[in-house]
C-alpha cells in the first residue's frame, strides 16, 4: 500500500476504482478472493482503490475495522493507494478514527448520512474526526443539504478535508449549479465525480474534474483508465465514446437494480474473483436479472480484454 502523503496532483493521476468486498459464506473475509480482484484492478492501471458503499462499508462491524484495514494494507502493491470509508454515524466515525490514527492510512472517506445533520454539526463533527485520527478526510456528498459550499470550502482551506467524492445525481449533469459555486471555492483538482461513468465524460470535460470513482471499472479496468485520458484529448472524442458505450449496459443495470449489489454479482459472474456472500443489511440481487448481469458483466470483460490485446 502507498503510505506516503497524499499530493493535490495525485487525484488527476488514476480513476477510483471502488471495489466490492469478498466474504465467505459465514461473513468472515476472503483474502485470497479480494487479492483476486485487487490485483486485476491494478493490472489494469488504477492506483487508488476506495473502499466505500460497494464494499457495503454502512454495515461493517467496527470489531472488523482493523482487520480490514490490515487486510487491504497487506494485499496491495506499494504503488496502491487505498482509502477506506467510516461512518456514516458520527459515533462509529469516532470509533474508527483511533483505529486509523493506529495504522500508516493517509485519509479516510466519510460516508454519507441522510438526516440528523445540520451543516454546522458536520462541520464540528469532522474537525473532531479529524483530530483523533491524525489524517485529513475525503467528503462523499450526495445531497445539497448535508453541507453548504461555503462550510465546504472553509473545511478545505483549514485541511480538514483533502478532497471531495461529489454524487449529488442529476438528470442533465451539465446543469448542476451547486456543483458551479462549488467550484468556485473549491479547487477543482480536489473534486472526484463520484457517480461512475455516467455523468464522468461531462464532469471531466465541461466541468475540469479530477476524475471519477468507478465501480465498473473493477471489470475493466484498462479501459476506464484509457478512458480518462481519451476523455482529457478533443482528439479522442471517438475513442472516449466507444469505451464509455461498453460500459453503459453494466451501469443501466446497477442504476436500475442496486449500485452495490448488481456490481457485487457482477463481478463474480464475470469469474474475475468470487465475491462470495453480500453483507447485510444488502443481499444478493433477485435470481431474474442474473442472465441480464451475467451477459453485462462477461460482455465488458470481453471488452476489456480486445483493448488491452490491442493497446
Amino acid at each position: 500500500m502507498n503510505v506516503s502523503p497524499i499530493t493535490e496532483s495525485e487525484f488527476a493521476s488514476t480513476v477510483m476504482a471502488v471495489p466490492p468486498l469478498a466474504r465467505r459464506a459465514d461473513l468472515s473475509l476472503d483474502v485470497a478472493e479480494n487479492q483476486r480482484l485487487i490485483r486485476h484492478i491494478e493490472a489494469g492501471g488504477m492506483r487508488t482503490l476506495l473502499y466505500g458503499g460497494n464494499a457495503n462499508f454502512y454495515h461493517v462491524a467496527t470489531s472488523e475495522y482493523r482487520e480490514l484495514l490490515d487486510m487491504l494494507a497487506e494485499n496491495t502493491a506499494p504503488t496502491t493507494r487505498v482509502i477506506p470509508a467510516i461512518g456514516p454515524d458520527f459515533g462509529k466515525m469516532l470509533d474508527q478514527a483511533r483505529i486509523l490514527a493506529q495504522t500508516q492510512y493517509q485519509t479516510a472517506m466519510v460516508l454519507p448520512l441522510a438526516g440528523f445533520t445540520t451543516p454546522e454539526g458536520v462541520e464540528a463533527g469532522l474537525t473532531r474526526i479529524v483530530d483523533t485520527a491524525g489524517i485529513p478526510l475525503t467528503l462523499y456528498i450526495k445531497s445539497e443539504n448535508y453541507v453548504d459550499v461555503d462550510t465546504l470550502a472553509r473545511l478545505i482551506d483549514r485541511g480538514t478535508l483533502i478532497a471531495v467524492k461529489y454524487a449529488i445525481v442529476r438528470e442533465n449533469p451539465a446543469q448542476d449549479p451547486y456543483l458551479r459555486r462549488l467550484l468556485q471555492s473549491v479547487d477543482k483538482a480536489r473534486v472526484v465525480s463520484g457517480m461512475g461513468e455516467r455523468p464522468a465524460l461531462t464532469h471531466v470535460r465541461d466541468f475540469g474534474l479530477a476524475a471519477w470513482t468507478t465501480g465498473s471499472g473493477c471489470i475493466a479496468p484498462h479501459s476506464v483508465s484509457t478512458l480518462l485520458q481519451a476523455a482529457r484529448d478533443p482528439s479522442r472524442a471517438a475513442e472516449a465514446q466507444r469505451i464509455y458505450d461498453a460500459c453503459m449496459p453494466l451501469e443501466t443495470l446497477r442504476d436500475q437494480l442496486s449500485l452495490i449489489c448488481v456490481l457485487h454479482d457482477a463481478v463474480t459472474m464475470s469469474g474475475i474473483a468470487d465475491m462470495g456472500t453480500i453483507l447485510p443489511l444488502l443481499s444478493s440481487t433477485h435470481e431474474k436479472h442474473h442472465a441480464d448481469i451475467d451477459a453485462a458483466a462477461k460482455a465488458l470483460l470481453a471488452f476489456e480484454r480486445e483493448l488491452s490485446a490491442n493497446a
